[in-house]
């Protein structure tokens, strides 16, 4: 019972990892849209997009990035670099075609924001490529 209530973590990488793993399979989902023509041309068709010289490009660059990110999140793969992205491209949805309405409208991107900080700092968790890439020593992990 004290170890529930205590403020020590539990699992943290274990937690982080499975957390990297679920975020990565959803940016794969939205991001499949990157395939879908008839999806990206209704994106296309906001009026953020349609008064642009290329209005086409700017929802297949952001679709690509969260499949790219989905990716790279799914297989722990450069984890860092892919939290980087992941924070620049749904900051961009979130503050410049949602118009920053965090607490209601733009909710979910704002959210992969967030995950993207914890994965920036706490690095991608337990199993993951970068894991066996870039090994850890002992003096590195702060949480087991």
């Amino acid at each position: 019972m004290n170890r529930w209530l205590s403020p020590l973590p539990i699992n943290t990488m274990a937690t982080i990892g499975i957390l990297r793993i679920i975020i990565g399979a959803m940016l794969v989902y939205h991001g499949g849209e990157v395939f879908s023509t008839v999806q990206i041309k209704e994106y296309a068709q906001w009026d953020i997009f349609k008064n642009t010289s290329y209005p086409l490009l700017m929802p297949y660059i952001g679709k690509s990035s969260e499949l790219l990110c989905g990716i790279l999140l799914l297989f722990g793969l450069f984890t860092r670099v892919a939290a980087i992205l992941l924070i620049c491209s749904m900051c961009y949805i979130t503050f410049k075609i949602g118009k920053g309405i965090i607490w209601y409208g733009d909710q979910h991107p704002f959210m992969f924001v967030l995950f993207g900080v914890l994965f920036f700092f706490a690095g991608p968790g337990n199993w993951s490529i970068d894991h066996f890439l870039f090994k850890p020593n002992s003096k590195q992990a702060l949480y087991k």
